[in-house]
């Protein structure tokens, strides 16, 4: 049978019939057996080989991808997955454990790791931890022993047991947002963030005492009190979090201190991933010290409860008009005398309050060269360690 006679024949068999009665009109035949090969191959007259070389990417001639290409739209034909792995060797899987979805930062790095693997082929299995360390060694046993070519761990907390993970894992892991010398890692210069954000603050600090000896100067002595500036207090994370609870901390007193400023120890506090936490820590810091004057976060998330928070202590009412006009948070700030600083440029916190001082840190850059990392080891089998950091930018 000539091409031409078998486009005939296959139009005639779908022409209008039932799927059920057809035989091997679709991805399941009548006795339950999925199409072969061989069969797109005789339904499109091509041979085998060239319905292989246009699933697998070869060369096949334009007459003839169309053939097929029209073939497999109509039948609704799948490759066989366990087929291929065993006939390549690879699921063109990738298994990617996140600490959780309800989060800007986290869907930037997936973005950047979505455009990566479909550009090349391959597919996303995402699971979400909850920011429960235990939850990640499962899912990283799960995906290890799954029919995944390797694992994008977006890391938060590397444990012992972690370290173990990496350093035996069976198939190739790159590690997206924290250091680790136990396997590939694409990470943010957390440290360097947090010194400039300090010097940010301290250079402010600095702006507003001038401001306020000047201000003394002309009213006199008896009214100095009203013109005293105030401390600096700063919500973290656990230091666990080697990147935003110790890096970015250490960084941040390291920049005060640079300009002569020490971080009181009485006015910090530790906060979890939420804006609920960054609330709760805040309006402790507010009743223990009526004096701070700025108030720097981990994350623009804790900066986003912490904003809240100062509503709370001023005991104010927003206005109808801010309320309706979308500008509730930017009014609190207006209206506390108290800066609130973050880390992570939020385009959400952005967009309500106008834009806090903040830090832009490259997460879909890092998505993007996570990914590209770990396919260059898949299908190149690289054996170089890469270690890269990535810079930030100041933002507002």
């Amino acid at each position: 049978m000539n091409g031409a006679e078998a486009m005939k024949q296959r139009t005639a068999v779908y022409g209008g019939y039932p799927m059920a009665d057809i035989e091997c009109a679709g991805v399941i035949r009548k006795d339950g057996e999925h199409m072969t090969i061989k069969e797109i191959a005789q339904l499109a007259g091509v041979s085998s080989a060239a319905v292989s070389r246009y699933l697998n990417g070869g060369y096949v001639s334009d007459k003839k991808k169309e053939q097929i290409r029209r073939v497999i739209e109509e039948t609704g034909y799948q490759p066989s997955a366990q087929a291929r792995i065993l006939r390549t060797k690879k699921a063109c899987l990738v298994g990617v454990v996140v600490p959780k979805i309800n989060s800007e930062s986290i869907s930037r790095v997936t973005a950047g790791i979505e455009q990566v693997l479909s550009a090349r082929g391959y597919q996303m299995l995402l699971a979400s931890t909850d920011n429960d360390p235990g939850k990640e060694l499962t899912y990283l046993k799960l995906f290890e022993n799954y029919p995944v070519d390797g694992i994008i761990l977006i890391g938060t907390v590397i444990t012992a047991e972690h370290r173990r993970f990496l350093k035996n894992s069976k198939v190739p892991v790159v590690v997206v947002g924290q250091y680790t010398k136990y396997a590939n890692c694409i990470y943010h210069d957390d440290y360097g963030a947090g010194k400039a954000m300090g010097k940010a603050v301290a250079a402010t600090l600095k702006n507003w005492r001038a401001e306020a000896d000047e201000a003394c100067t002309e009213v006199g002595e008896c009214e100095k009190e009203l013109h005293v500036c105030g401390k600096v207090a700063y919500i973290g994370v656990t230091k666990e979090d080697k990147a935003v609870g110790v890096a970015r901390e250490d960084g941040f007193r390291a920049g005060l201190r640079s300009e002569g400023i020490e971080l009181e120890e009485t006015c910090t506090r530790k906060a979890e991933f939420t804006m609920e936490s960054g609330y709760k820590a805040a309006l402790d810091l507010l009743e223990e010290h009526s004096d701070i004057r700025i108030l720097s976060c981990a994350t623009d998330t804790i900066a986003a409860g912490a904003i809240e928070a100062l509503l709370t202590y001023s005991r104010r009412k927003v206005p109808e008009r801010a309320k309706h006009s979308g500008g509730r948070m930017q009014y609190i700030l207006d209206n506390s005398g108290i800066r609130v600083t973050g880390f992570g440029d939020n385009q959400f916190l952005k967009a309500v309050t106008g834009g806090i001082p903040t830090v832009h840190f490259g997460y879909k850059t890092s998505g993007i060269r996570g990914a590209e990392l770990l396919l260059d080891v898949i299908e190149w089998g690289e054996k170089i360690p890469v270690e890269m950091k990535l810079g930030f930018r100041m933002v507002n």
